[in-house]
């Protein structure tokens, strides 16, 4: 019996090849396949449990170790005892929707979720997105070696908060931007109050003693700092009262 451009065993080559006949032949498909997995809970580094998901590209890259380290024959068969490609691929799906899982914990236990949980982290999983899919990538090849298969790509699709901690999380992360915003706001007043008492002194507009610039200095950062809009006040005294 000749073949040709089949597969030999681990070799993919063309040309002609002596086959036993009496070999039994099995059908394996080499081409990539998707595996979008369900996003799963695990904890973080710190502790705070997350949701997180994945969605990989795989495929068989050694024929020999895929059907032979992989219980195909027992998984794969049908209700008539007879092994076909696609009982045998679900049984290989099965095999990497398994290792998938575990390489998605792994990985997750070893960063923060972002850099509130720990400041010193420079890589979290919100941040490093392409460190944290390489390594996932790497440990996903590690544990498919195994039996043959190859994770061309991985990457993070899901990333949450669980559901019982992420309300509190948003306030957390509602009031770091409200700090943010204010630090920004009274940096941006100091300079502006700043700029307003040189201009006065240096045009010559007024001469206004220590008290005096202690009150225009409140009352500028007040209007500048408040939430709300400023009700001016006109003075029709004098100046001290």
């Amino acid at each position: 019996m000749v073949f040709f451009g089949k597969y030999r065993g681990t070799f993919r080559e063309n040309g002609f090849w002596w086959v036993n006949p009496f070999l039994t032949k099995k059908k394996i498909s080499l081409r990539a396949r998707n595996l979008n997995a369900e996003a799963i809970k695990v904890n973080d580094k710190s502790g705070n449990p997350i949701m997180i998901g994945l969605v990989m590209v795989w495929k068989i890259k050694d024929v020999y170790k895929a059907l032979f380290e992989i219980d195909s024959q027992t998984i794969g068969q049908t209700a008539g005892g007879v092994t076909t490609l696609n009982s045998t691929m679900r049984a290989f799906e099965n095999f990497v929707s398994v290792q998938s899982d575990a390489a998605l914990r792994q990985v997750a236990g070893r960063y923060n979720y972002d850099e509130n949980s720990n400041p010193a982290d420079d890589v979290t999983l919100r941040s490093g997105a392409d460190e944290i899919n390489e390594a996932l990538k790497q440990t996903l090849n590690d544990r498919l070696a195994i039996a043959g298969i190859e994770a061309v790509e991985a990457r993070i699709n899901y990333l949450a908060y669980a559901p019982e901690i992420a309300a509190v999380m948003l306030r957390r992360q509602q009031a770091d931007a409200i700090i943010a915003a204010r630090e920004k706001i009274v940096e941006g007043a100091v300079s502006m109050v700043k700029m307003a008492l040189d201009n006065l002194k240096k045009d010559g507009v007024v001469d206004l003693d220590e008290e005096r610039k202690a009150a225009m200095v409140s009352n500028l950062l007040i209007v500048l700092c408040g939430d709300e809009p400023a009700a001016p006040v006109v003075n029709a005294g004098t100046l001290y009262n």
